[in-house]
């Protein structure tokens, strides 16, 4: 009798463990925010923005970019010598250290690259070599990192003087090196669905995935007047393309496209959140946000925040 009893209590185990595995939104989904801040010189500051307490929430800074800072020629390429282009008046290693003493559900990171720079130019990644763009990026963002007291880095190159392979490559390698040596705990990258772009995330995704902690895919470089069937495909498209990866939903505060909030992002982002696919929330940006007080940053927060 005691062993039978045993027999049906391990069966009982069993069943129970392969209905708890086959639920993904016990372990899929997640109360992480990011905000991308800084980029536009608009006087915005991390007191601005509105902490929800119960997320988790990562800043980003915008942006820190290898090219020259002189204020009598255009700007040029440097091969991987990082400069900080973000608002450094309001945002400093002083106020990153203020942020983080009253929010401890707060880290920092800081973008690579972006679009453009001075006069509209676009930033272009220009390595000469892999290898000496690798050795001077390596020492740059270090620099940076340690004045700031970083915790993260995220990548956002949007045009390449270089081939998929050249640009995983020198991302992969900078990537080792910054988390094997504790500069950073996490990184991220911000590819988008364009031919240009795409292809060389993809080739840094297959061979360094494994460094790589989040996918903040660009959803609102798609199409304005996105739909919620639309938006969710693009989702699991870009979810199949990132395999095994945290691929977060975003949108944009500057007049950008995709599925904005005002037509249903809120109520895809529950749909997610209910199949256990919702792996944080991103946006673009902070600096455009303030002037409606950061309206969609609390919903995203209170939703991400929210037991199913």
């Amino acid at each position: 009798m005691d062993s039978c009893m045993l027999v049906f209590s391990l069966i009982l185990e069993i069943i129970f463990i392969a209905l708890f595995s086959s639920h993904p939104a016990v372990v899929a989904n997640s109360k992480l925010f990011r905000e991308y801040i800084g980029a536009e010189d608009k006087g915005v500051t991390f007191s601005d923005v509105p902490i929800n307490e119960d997320v988790d929430f990562h800043f980003i800074l915008s942006f820190a970019i290898d090219y020259t800072t002189s204020s009598s020629s255009p700007p040029s390429p440097t091969n991987g010598d990082f400069r900080v282009y973000w608002d450094t008046q309001n945002l400093n290693p002083s106020h990153l250290s203020s942020l983080k003493t009253h929010h401890r559900n707060v880290k920092v990171a800081m973008s690579l690259g972006g679009d453009t720079i001075a006069n509209n130019e676009k930033v272009y990644f220009s390595p000469k070599t892999i290898n000496s763009w690798v050795r001077n990026a390596i020492h740059s963002i270090t620099d940076i990192s340690r004045q700031y007291h970083l915790d993260g880095i995220d990548i956002d190159y949007e045009h390449f003087h270089a081939d998929a392979d050249t640009f995983a490559e020198c991302i992969g390698r900078l990537l080792f090196f910054l988390k094997q040596n504790g500069v950073v705990s996490f990184a991220s990258i911000a590819p988008y669905n364009d031919d240009s772009v795409q292809p060389h995330y993809l080739a840094l995704w297959r061979k360094y995935g494994h460094l790589i902690d989040y996918v903040d895919f660009q959803f609102y470089a798609y199409e304005k007047g996105t739909n919620i069937s639309q938006f969710l495909k693009y989702f699991d498209e870009q979810s199949s393309n990132y395999r095994g990866g945290k691929v977060l939903v975003s949108f944009g505060t500057d007049g950008s496209g995709g599925l904005s909030p005002e037509n249903g992002f809120f109520m895809a982002c529950r749909r997610l959140k209910h199949q256990g696919k919702l792996h944080g929330i991103f946006v673009w940006s902070a600096d455009d946000s303030m002037k409606d007080g950061f309206r969609y940053e609390k919903r995203s927060q209170t939703l991400l925040a929210k037991s199913i």
